[in-house]
């Protein structure tokens, strides 16, 4: 028993704002981590040695070292709050197979699906104080520039399949960039820019080295990640049991061109509401609006039979719009706003011809099609040429870290690590790198130059050439978003200006002017 703890502890959020004229408004259960403090006595507590014992078997590819910060969620969410860590072992079965599926598919460790938990409590409607909605917690700029389509009546940060996959491709970016998961997951909460200056202003290179230069926060994310593992593994040894899992509907598909109302249409249909807000979290208002194109619906199976009989009836009443009168106001649990609507054509930025684009998707079942990763370069990209970069070699100088050296070349930590065949951030005064580094050898002598003195370095680099162009050269599965994001103070606008290039997409070999 422990008597007189202080535990920091990260309210996940457990109510919800009920919104009963709109069934398909979101959720607005609390997502984000926000850090309290609570003091309290006589509560029990998991063993430290247990915790320390059962850790290390957990590990698979992320780290999960054993810390108080660590200890105090554990204890929280097993003795203090054993009612949500029970709901969250029932939502489990809805969600975890698809994020199995596709971590797979992407190549990344299957410990990622606790994540979900610390940002959303598996809620795929959830929205956070900030505006960050979904399984994955996308800000709304994320989102879009993750290709998660949004509107006033569809939010794709919400749709299961679509979220998880821009989480897997937004997690292998950070991780690209840091070549360390706890780094990329503090990333994740908090932003890649954040991270690398808490790396600056510490000069560590891990998690935990930089833990005191983070934002309360985050410095409370990564442990929530290590303690669910914990707690999700070890649940029923500490008596904490699912009463009622939550399994998928299976669901056949219609698709929806115009105006359509879900709710009407369930309720010509017999299927309860909170089915369809189920098989369909990304709608967000009870109804699909006039431009719409080719949506896919997804219909509960056992109902799908009743609704094939009566097809047009049905369809003819969910589509029929409601009259409106420049004199009377819209019921608010339409939510329809016409006037808005060229409006909002106008001002997306992205073209609503994304709706007609979707293509079916079967929620959380094994056959559920990913999309590509590799999208084909349309013809208006400009042709780069591309030249073999220089192998250099550079001793490490006192006070180095590896992230130094790979911010002092441009490169990114992970190519430096794996060009070096490096397992971790660690090296050692006067080891040798092998740097494949666009600069030229004269660049690359005034770089090596930087840890002499300020004289003897100030007289080398005028003596030399000046480095004024930066270049970044397109790997495989780069898109211009996970670019700039690797280079503080560039964005999407800049990089496609400076470049010249007119679509979205990029071809690998393709070298880009970054700085």
């Amino acid at each position: 028993m422990r008597k007189a703890a202080v535990v920091i502890v990260s309210l996940l959020g457990f109510s919800t704002v009920c919104l009963a004229a709109r069934p398909f408004a979101a959720d607005t259960t609390r997502a984000d981590s926000v850090v309290v403090v609570e003091e309290y006595t006589s509560t029990p507590s998991v063993p430290a040695a247990l915790l320390q014992e059962r850790l290390p078997k957990l590990q698979k590819t992320i780290p999960l070292p054993y810390h108080k910060t660590v200890h105090g969620f554990v204890d929280h969410f097993l003795f203090r709050k054993p009612s949500y860590t029970r709901t969250m072992l029932e939502r489990m079965p809805m969600f975890f197979p698809l994020y199995e599926r596709l971590l797979a598919q992407y190549n990344l460790p299957d410990e990622l699906k606790y994540l979900s938990i610390v940002e959303s409590g598996l809620n795929p409607r959830a929205v956070s104080h900030a505006g960050a909605g979904g399984l994955w917690q996308f800000m709304p700029g994320t989102g879009r520039d993750m290709r998660l389509y949004q509107d006033d009546y569809v939010d794709e940060r919400m749709e299961p399949v679509k979220a998880t996959e821009a989480a897997c491709k937004y997690l292998r970016d950070l991780y690209r960039i840091f070549g360390d998961w706890p780094l990329a997951l503090a990333a994740y909460n908090s932003g890649p820019g954040t991270v690398k200056r808490a790396m600056r202003r510490s000069g560590g290179d891990s998690f935990w080295t930089i833990y005191d230069y983070l934002p309360k926060e985050t410095r409370a994310y990564v442990p929530q990640f290590i303690a669910f593992t914990y707690v999700i593994n070890y649940a029923a040894d500490h008596g904490i049991t699912p009463e009622a899992p939550d399994y998928p509907i299976p669901f056949d598909t219609i698709h929806v061109n115009n105006y359509f109302n879900v709710v009407t249409f369930a309720k010509q249909t017999g299927i309860p509401v909170s089915d369809m807000q189920k098989l369909n979290p990304h709608i967000t208002t009870g109804v699909l609006p006039p431009y719409t194109r080719n949506f896919m619906l997804r219909v509960p199976s056992d109902q799908f039979a009743y609704f094939e009989r009566h097809r047009k009836a049905i369809l003819d009443s969910a589509s029929r719009m409601p009259n409106v009168m420049d004199h009377i106001l819209l019921a608010d649990a339409e939510g329809v706003q016409y006037d808005a609507l060229k409006q909002v054509q106008d001002n997306d930025r992205f073209s609503l011809s994304r709706l007609s684009a979707q293509q079916p998707t079967t929620l959380l079942a094994s056959n559920a099609p990913i999309l590509s990763d590799d999208e084909p370069a349309p013809d208006d990209v400009d042709e780069v040429l591309v030249q073999k970069p220089k192998k250099i070699t550079y001793v490490v100088k006192k006070g180095e870290g590896l992230f130094r050296v790979a911010e002092r070349f441009g490169v990114e930590l992970y190519d430096l690590k794996k060009w070096n065949k490096l397992t971790s951030n660690t090296v050692a005064v006067g080891q040798k790198l092998v740097i494949l580094s666009d600069v030229g050898e004269t660049q690359a002598e005034a770089l090596a130059d930087q840890g002499t003195s300020k004289a003897t370095k100030t007289k080398s680099v005028a003596a030399r050439k000046p480095i004024k162009t930066r270049y970044h050269r397109v790997q495989q599965g780069d898109t211009l978003w996970n670019i700039a994001q690797r280079y503080d103070g560039l964005t999407i606008e800049q990089l496609k200006k400076v470049n010249k290039i007119r679509g979205n997409a990029l071809k690998p070999g393709q070298k880009l002017i970054v700085g």
